[in-house]
């Protein structure tokens, strides 16, 4: 191997690339790994089929890429400058993610990560195998990104880290290089529980421990089909994912804000109201969500979650608006859609 290419060098070359943060972790098989399959016993991936499926890759990267020694972790800042969804209360109002107000970082990302791994095999004079990820491939990254150095897994089971917070896009490279690696990050939670007493459907059931299956982040993207009444009202006007146990982190509370362009929030996904989204035809949601991570709620799922949100706000105007299915909204005739049409009626009434 050059010794141009050095840990540090890739580390150096990662920011100059436009990544925020970068560290090198072993390719071990963590302690912490071995945890998914309990949390697959205990039901909690819900219909996340694809997880069991690769619970036996996703348990070491050298499953992934044989003979890996070394786990390149990168961190993207995707905050950007808008209120939290905490402190939205225009109940007319359509809360979004904020990770998905603008270009989808997964083809962001892998562009920046493929310049990357081009970089290196050209400095690396011998030639090595690597795979690139972006939230796409059969790895635990948020273990790696701990024992890289980025952060510490926090009681809501995201990333945190210490000076950026925990608004962060993770991606890695997997390779048989024997890179330096970093000191693991450390756990700063401390005592504090505020992400596990906000979130609105209890779905973190113990610290660094979530049931997809509550959590509003599942029920209004990877879940396709009826969202468990029991749910409904705690989602309030949220029509696409949940940030709530992110916005109370204290290490969120001082946020350290992104400019890049990709991250800023589409105009038509800038506070939106829910009214507006309902009356867009499926067409123009399509041509709206195109590009960003929206795409994986579909169409459908993007109605039922206006359906729900809407008979959430209290508006009798809003309620009026839920029309059936018309020749520009064929989703609304969706017997799903319908049924939670239906049930945002009768709580107006109720």
């Amino acid at each position: 191997m050059s010794a141009r290419l050095t840990g540090a060098a890739v580390k150096a070359h990662a920011l100059a690339l436009g990544f925020d943060m970068c560290g090198i972790a072993p390719a071990e098989p963590f302690a912490e790994l071995s945890f998914l399959q309990e949390w697959l016993a205990r039901g909690y991936a819900g219909n996340m089929s694809w997880m069991a499926r690769s619970a036996a890759r996703r348990a070491d990267v050298r499953a992934v890429v044989p003979g890996a020694r070394s786990v390149i972790v990168t961190g993207t800042l995707y905050n950007v400058d808008r209120p939290y969804s905490t402190e939205v209360t225009d109940p007319s109002t359509a809360v979004i993610s904020r990770y998905a107000w603008g270009d989808d970082y997964h083809d962001v990302l892998s562009t920046r990560l493929q310049q990357l791994l081009a970089w290196m095999r050209a400095q690396a004079g011998d030639t090595f195998d690597a795979r690139a990820y972006v939230d796409t491939g059969p790895v635990q990254e948020r273990v790696y990104a701990q024992y890289a150095g980025l952060g510490w897994i926090g009681k809501n089971t995201c990333l945190i880290n210490e000076q950026l917070g925990s608004w962060l896009f993770l991606s890695e490279v997997i390779c048989t290089l024997a890179l330096e690696t970093d000191d693991p990050g450390f756990d700063r939670c401390g005592t504090c529980t505020l992400c596990i007493d906000a979130c609105p459907t209890q779905a973190i059931t113990e610290p660094y421990v979530l049931d997809a299956t509550r959590c509003l982040s599942y029920l209004t993207i990877e879940h396709r089909g009826d969202m468990d009444p029991a749910f409904r009202e705690a989602a309030e006007g949220r029509i696409y994912g949940c940030d709530v146990c992110q916005d109370v982190c204290p290490y969120n509370q001082m946020p350290v804000q992104s400019t890049a362009q990709a991250w800023q929030p589409r105009a038509r996904l800038d506070q939106p109201t829910l009214v507006e989204l309902w009356r867009t035809s499926d067409e123009e949601l399509g041509h709206l969500t195109s590009g960003s991570a929206m795409t994986r709620a579909r169409i459908t799922g993007l109605r039922r979650n206006l359906a729900v949100a809407i008979g959430n706000s209290g508006d009798a105007e809003a309620v009026a608006a839920l029309t059936g299915a018309s020749a520009d909204r064929p989703s609304a005739a969706d017997p799903m859609v319908a049924r939670h049409v239906e049930w945002a009626r009768a709580k107006m009434v109720s």
